[in-house]
């Protein structure tokens, strides 16, 4: 039942790959905008400018849908095909990989038509820069690099969690990922209030964006990327970002687009200046279809790996097989029938399992100290 159970994840991974692929996001009723609502009233109530007050929060805000999908995993673990069910559903909620690169090729259409009006309003769909003063080439590699970054947001580290850990890691990965958007940002309300969520989402997405990263090496082929000048960039530029994880999926994409990303990046009363990562030109609008393409690609690429950790619990569960009842109540029959000697006796017997195994004692010499022991006779010199 553990096995089945196991390929349901499995199946249901896939199964809400395939929603989201061909659905996109839930147009309304989103669960994601519900907790996002939730969480704001949270915020309202707790609020303090500290990190106590932001590390209750946090704690709040992910470990209740962490406990809803516990308790949905617990309520399917006898019933393989509501788990896959109840696994897409939640796969799907939580990815958002046709959205991303929709909005990447219609930035693509607007900068392609000189419609920069159009593509400064869609900017917001994708990051939290200013668009006000953007040109062309600045909302192309504001675009490549949301699309980079969110690939592991969006797509590889949803799916990564939901291999690793099922319903909860989905749920919860989503929670820390939704919060960080929310108040993990360096403004002066979240300056330490936000920090804690920040860093959970810095924690739980170490693995997912270097596994982004390497993932996007190896795809970049399929838009007329070079795979060894990927790896090359990849490597050399992949620590220099201030983010511990938006390096590793940027200078990866920089390497197969063979662009320079980088640069001044103005938000809504700050600007922050980011090295540059890659070679080459300013991205343009030429690029943002094969982003895209790339994007995708990562995601099937990551979907074939956690369906196959998946599946690769369910054959670890068989191969290290379960006693049953039986056996454990002959174990524990056995256990109390035959005492475990103590004292002087356990010392004795220690020190002739070691000189047996050594070859220094033999059959005759075990029985016939045991004899002594076990009348009591024994010294423990």
């Amino acid at each position: 039942m553990r096995q089945a159970v196991t390929v349901a994840d499995a199946a249901g991974l896939a199964a809400g790959y395939a929603l989201d692929a061909f659905l996109g996001d839930p147009r309304r009723w989103h669960p994601v905008a519900g907790f996002g609502r939730a969480a704001g009233a949270l915020e309202r109530r707790l609020y303090r400018p500290d990190r106590a007050a932001g590390a209750a929060f946090t704690a709040l805000a992910v470990g209740v849908p962490v406990l809803l999908g516990a308790a949905g995993a617990l309520a399917t673990r006898r019933r393989p095909v509501a788990r896959a069910v109840l696994v897409a559903a939640g796969t799907w909620t939580v990815l958002g990989g046709r959205t991303l690169r929709h909005e990447a090729e219609m930035m693509g259409r607007a900068l392609r038509d000189d419609d920069l009006p159009a593509a400064r309003r869609r900017l917001s769909h994708l990051c939290g820069r200013d668009p006000s003063v953007l040109d062309e080439p600045e909302l192309a590699r504001a675009t490549v690099e949301s699309v980079a970054e969110n690939t592991s947001d969006a797509v590889v580290a949803p799916l990564f969690w939901g291999a690793v850990a099922g319903l909860p890691g989905l749920l919860g990965y989503r929670a820390a990922n939704t919060l960080d958007a929310m108040v993990g940002h360096r403004s002066q309300r979240y300056a330490r209030f936000g920090t804690p969520a920040a860093r959970l989402d810095d924690l739980l997405n170490l693995a997912p964006a270097r596994l982004t990263g390497l993932l996007t090496v190896a795809v970049a082929p399929v838009a007329r990327g070079d795979r060894e000048r990927a790896w090359h960039v990849w490597r050399r530029d992949r620590n220099d970002h201030p983010s511990p994880n938006a390096g590793q999926c940027e200078s990866a994409m920089a390497g197969a687009l063979g662009v320079r990303l980088g640069g001044r990046n103005v938000y809504f009363g700050r600007s922050e200046v980011r090295p540059f990562l890659g070679d080459g030109p300013r991205p343009e609008a030429r690029h943002l279809r094969r982003a895209a393409r790339i994007s995708g690609a990562v995601g099937c690429s990551a979907l074939a790996l956690a369906v196959a950790v998946a599946v690769g619990r369910a054959a670890l569960g068989r191969a290290v097989p379960r006693p049953t009842g039986l056996e454990r109540r002959v174990r524990a029959a056995l256990g109390r029938a035959v005492p475990r000697p103590t004292g002087t006796r356990a010392r004795v017997w220690d020190a002739l399992g070691r000189a047996t195994s050594a070859g220094v004692a033999s059959a005759r010499d075990i029985r016939a100290v045991a004899s002594r022991v076990g009348t009591g006779r024994g010294s423990a010199a």
